[in-house]
């Protein structure tokens, strides 16, 4: 089994879960749970059985240790989480429509996260044959950009396969809307790259397909393309297709991609032959409709860490589903 390296943000989620009543107000309250893209991804590979660290910085303050400790009882390496003495942790206020879709505030002004250097970065982070993952929130300033770069450089000599969800968040960059060049700098550094359809569109400016293919021609050996409750696009160098996700009742969508990423990345990393992933399409199907059936487990709980699910938790969505061998084949859930 090969280690998962999930770089970025671990940062508080304030969830909105209601208001009370008092005198002529309506007073808001929040659960604090623990989150960030990258931090939520190292779990979901770690509540699968998988071996997932987390590097990135956090404050010397309580919400610090808060994550430090979630991290590690959800069974995450966190030798690699930097503590930085003066900047605060990242807070993240999500509100819930009745769909269970999110809308985030963020506070996250110089904070630890964005504060990390490249002189931080060791090759000690990086193991034989193991997976790098990172998102798009450690490009929106410039200084935080310029580490991601040289941690990707840095995993790209050790020989590391990269993994990149895009997962935008416009209202974090200064210009109030994501740096196309900057971004896509570094999808085509990746091997595996997620995109939702939004995003997608965003990044190719309205030309998708030739977008896509420059993609693969630069080197990407696989491309996901996820679109909430809709269809899983994928596109690879030898194949490419599409699966359904299940139908589930949304509570809170905040966990679901990054579910579905973990599923994917752990499933990359037991495999003892993981590029035969990317040259065989009925196994890339059977893996991404595992990773599917974890974003669907997730979006059925409220927030980030405690919604992310085990295999057990997996094998009963899909028994409830009843997929068919043609769907999904219990044999390869097996090995996993």
């Amino acid at each position: 089994m090969k280690n998962v390296l999930c770089f970025g943000e671990a940062l508080i989620d304030f969830l909105h879960i209601g208001a009370t009543s008092q005198g002529p107000l309506s007073l808001p309250e929040f659960r604090q749970y623990p989150g960030g893209a990258p931090a939520n991804a190292a779990v979901a590979v770690a509540q699968l059985g998988g071996q997932a660290r987390f590097a990135g910085q956090v404050g010397a303050d309580k919400f610090g240790d808060f994550l430090s400790s979630a991290l590690e009882q959800y069974g995450v390496d966190t030798r690699f989480l930097l503590r930085h003495p003066s900047a605060k942790t990242s807070l993240a206020f999500v509100m819930l429509d009745d769909s269970g879709d999110r809308s985030f505030s963020f506070y996250r002004h110089e904070t630890a996260d964005v504060m990390l250097t490249p002189a931080q970065i060791s090759a000690d982070w990086f193991s034989p044959d193991g997976l790098v993952h990172i998102c798009s929130n450690t490009l929106t300033t410039p200084a935080i950009a310029q580490s991601t770069t040289a941690l990707i450089a840095q995993a790209k000599a050790a020989g590391q396969f990269i993994s990149f969800d895009v997962n935008l968040r416009h209202n974090l960059w200064a210009a109030g809307q994501a740096d196309r060049a900057v971004v896509n700098a570094l999808v085509k550094q990746a091997d595996l790259v997620k995109f939702s359809r939004d995003e997608l569109e965003y990044l190719a400016q309205g030309q998708s397909e030739a977008y896509l293919q420059d993609c693969l021609q630069a080197g990407c050996a696989l491309l996901l393309v996820t679109d909430g409750a809709n269809r899983i696009d994928f596109y690879g160098q030898q194949h490419s297709g599409h699966i359904q996700p299940p139908k589930v009742k949304a509570v809170d969508t905040t966990a679901g991609g990054d579910a579905f990423i973990g599923g994917v990345l752990f499933g990359l990393s037991v495999l003892a032959n993981q590029q035969a992933v990317f040259s065989d399409a009925t196994l890339l199907k059977q893996l991404l409709t595992f990773a599917s059936f974890c974003g669907a487990y997730a979006v059925t709980l409220p927030g980030a860490f405690p919604a992310l699910p085990d295999q057990q938790a997996v094998a009963q969505l899909m028994q409830q589903h009843q997929l068919s061998p043609t769907d999904f084949d219990p044999a390869f859930f097996r090995s996993l």
